[in-house]
């Protein structure tokens, strides 16, 4: 509940629903959200006097989701979020920082975290963006710490570097990763080639976004990915439609196949794998070779990638049932998109429904452990304890 003046938080006892613990469905119970915004003490003895009561029989309670992958577009796509339960939303490139600066600590929508501008390098796909700042460009090692420093004082959450072919060279993924990490920052790592995947790993991201389409990633991969502890964020929706849309047009060499069996093995294998949809409401610029070589039409190219741009949270309920497609079971494609995504990205105070935690939480109708799609059936949302 809340007051439409002063967006303050009062205290709600949501009752009889069942709560998604992380593996399996509690008994009815009640879930209480405090003024503070925090998940409280759900016993009766606990519960305030005077709170709003929200009778939920029948219904199932999921802590709020977390899109591993999204582009910030202002408020507007922090409100869409929430409007599909995903309570957080993990930026992947947005510029300039007045842009995400300006939208930190907004109530009764999705919160987000940044990783501000991207690295790439000249002449690589990213780079041919309009307006694509110069020090986002990183040619040489010896820029890589200029880089990460301007991401640092602009407030960023990590740090995220294009594998584009062509695009960094190995020294420079190396040089950027390592400043990175003195600043106690991770890294994602954008790598949509199978090369460039191997590059990434070989530099110590941290993490790996979108599954390649030109080849699937084998054992040999899986092996490092685990050695190393890096994440799996393969962004499946997106990929499916650029897959099919560059079919479409000819485009050789491309698979979705190769995306679904990438997540597949890497799952079975016991990499983590988080939920992203890479949802973005901007233009797409070319992507990497092989996949436009063979595209005369460098204006129609670009309209093939822009038509398979997901929406904002709509998107992670198809991630969702496509990560349960690839060999997740239902839980486990919760938990990519709640508790695996919070400790991936350490964000200690979300992404399960226990006390003193945030109160971002899902009502839905319907038991998505039994199917996922009863996940999309949104009845009420709140975003720190505030229902949007």
């Amino acid at each position: 509940m809340t007051d439409s003046t002063l967006g303050a938080v009062s205290a709600t006892a949501i009752t009889n629903t069942r709560v998604f613990d992380g593996h399996s469905l509690s008994a009815p119970t009640t879930v209480v959200v405090q003024p503070d915004g925090r998940i409280g003490d759900g016993s009766a003895d606990a519960v305030v006097v005077g709170a709003a009561v929200v009778n939920a029989e029948g219904t199932v309670l999921l802590p709020g989701l977390i899109d591993c992958h999204m582009h910030l577009k202002g408020r507007e796509s922090l409100e869409t979020l929430a409007t599909y339960g995903v309570t957080t939303g993990l930026d992947m490139a947005t510029w300039p920082a007045s842009q995400f600066q300006s939208l930190r600590g907004l109530r009764g929508v999705a919160d987000f975290r940044t990783a501000g501008m991207a690295a790439t390098s000249q002449g690589s796909t990213h780079s041919r963006i309009p307006t694509y700042p110069d020090v986002a460009l990183v040619d040489s090692p010896d820029k890589a710490e200029r880089f990460v420093e301007v991401q640092v004082a602009d407030g960023v959450d990590y740090i995220k570097i294009i594998a584009d072919l062509p695009g960094p060279t190995q020294d420079v993924l190396d040089a950027l990763v390592a400043a990175a990490h003195a600043r106690g920052l991770k890294v994602i790592a954008h790598a949509a080639l199978y090369e460039a995947v191997r590059m990434s790993l070989a530099a110590g991201a941290d993490m790996i976004t979108h599954a390649p389409l030109d080849r699937a990633l084998d054992d040999a991969t899986a092996e490092t990915m685990l050695a190393q502890g890096t994440v799996f964020i393969p962004t499946l929706t997106t990929m499916k439609g650029v897959a099919a849309n560059l079919t479409a047009a000819g485009v050789p060499g491309v698979s979705y196949a190769h995306a679904h069996e990438s997540t597949r093995a890497m799952h079975a294998a016991g990499v983590p794998v988080l939920a992203g949809t890479d949802a973005n409401i901007g233009s797409f610029t070319r992507a990497s070779p092989p996949y436009g070589e063979s595209m005369h039409d460098e204006d129609a190219y670009i309209g093939l990638l822009e038509r398979a741009m997901p929406p904002y949270g709509e998107s992670m309920h198809d991630e969702l049932a496509l990560l349960v497609d690839a060999g997740l079971s239902t839980a486990e494609a919760l938990r990519a998109a709640t508790s695996t995504a919070a400790h991936a990205f350490s964000l200690d105070d979300r992404g399960a429904i226990t006390p003193g935690l945030r109160a971002d939480l899902v009502l839905v109708d319907g038991d998505p452990l039994t199917d996922i799609a009863a996940a999309r059936r949104v009845l009420r949302v709140w975003c720190g304890g505030i229902e949007v």
